[in-house]
């Protein structure tokens, strides 16, 4: 079971966490709509190829009350690690980990100092928000 969040999850689960964060890379934080099956000249199988996009669609299809199965539609994707906040977040506690100095963390991580300041405050408060 993967740790990605929601749909991000799903897809690592049917084709491997490598794929789903290229997904999320092209697509992530939009809605997408995906076909029952692959279809060629769709935006998944032109990212990942007939045979994983296959896996996805199939995957995540459902089947309605009539007996008729349906795509996803209309699913936001997450942006997963993908999300250039949460990258930054990440960048900036390894610095911090590893004994950089606020100053020297934020401009590693492309923060503001303010901003890192107030994680470690909140942090001190309520436990890691990284």
């Amino acid at each position: 079971m993967s740790t990605l969040p929601g749909l991000l999850g799903d897809i690592a689960d049917l084709v491997g966490p490598e794929v789903a964060l290229e997904i999320a890379r092209h697509r992530g934080g939009t809605r997408i709509d995906l076909p029952a099956t692959a279809q060629p000249g769709h935006w998944l199988t032109a990212l990942v190829g007939f045979d994983a996009a296959d896996k996805i669609c199939r995957g995540l299809a459902t089947t309605d009350a009539d007996g008729k199965t349906k795509g996803a539609q209309r699913e936001i994707l997450p942006l997963g690690p993908a999300s250039a906040l949460r990258a930054a977040r990440r960048r900036a506690r390894d610095a911090l980990d590893r004994g950089s100095s606020v100053r020297e963390a934020a401009r590693e991580a492309g923060l503001h100092e303010r901003t890192l300041w107030r994680y470690k405050a909140k942090d001190d408060d309520q436990g890691s928000l990284f």
